[in-house]
């Protein structure tokens, strides 16, 4: 499994506000948000449905990844997206495991691990 995700109930405007507070609970940070509808908008693309996508950041362990291999950088900040419509949402994130095996990179697993466990516990939290 590459992908964690998890559906939500939620209106857009309470998933946001629960995924910021979840993140700042697990020492994250929103470091930046971007409406990839929006996004594609803007370039005269039309895309019915919403797509969020969050860049969050733990700075301890981001810099435990990029002391194993600062091409890790490559791969920073984690992203968590918001997708789907009115009708239901879904909350997903791309797993740091993964990731991990793609590339290659035994040193860094560890805390792949932890930092995966933060985010799927962050996506739990978010949703309910």
């Amino acid at each position: 499994m590459m992908v964690y995700e998890h559906s939500c109930s939620k209106s857009l405007e309470e998933i946001d506000a629960a995924l910021r507070e979840a993140v700042g609970r697990h020492k994250f940070g929103v470091l930046g948000v971007h409406d990839l509808q929006q996004a594609m908008r803007n370039k005269g693309v039309e895309y019915g449905d919403v797509c969020m996508v969050y860049e969050v950041c733990n700075p301890q362990q981001a810099k435990r990844v990029l002391e194993t291999d600062a091409a890790f950088s490559t791969m920073l900040p984690c992203r968590i997206s918001v997708y789907g419509s009115q009708t239901g949402y879904r909350i997903a994130t791309l797993l740091p495991t993964a990731m991990m095996k793609v590339v290659g990179a035994p040193g860094a697993a560890e805390v792949a691990r932890e930092v995966e466990g933060e985010l799927i516990e962050i996506i739990k939290e978010a949703a309910v």
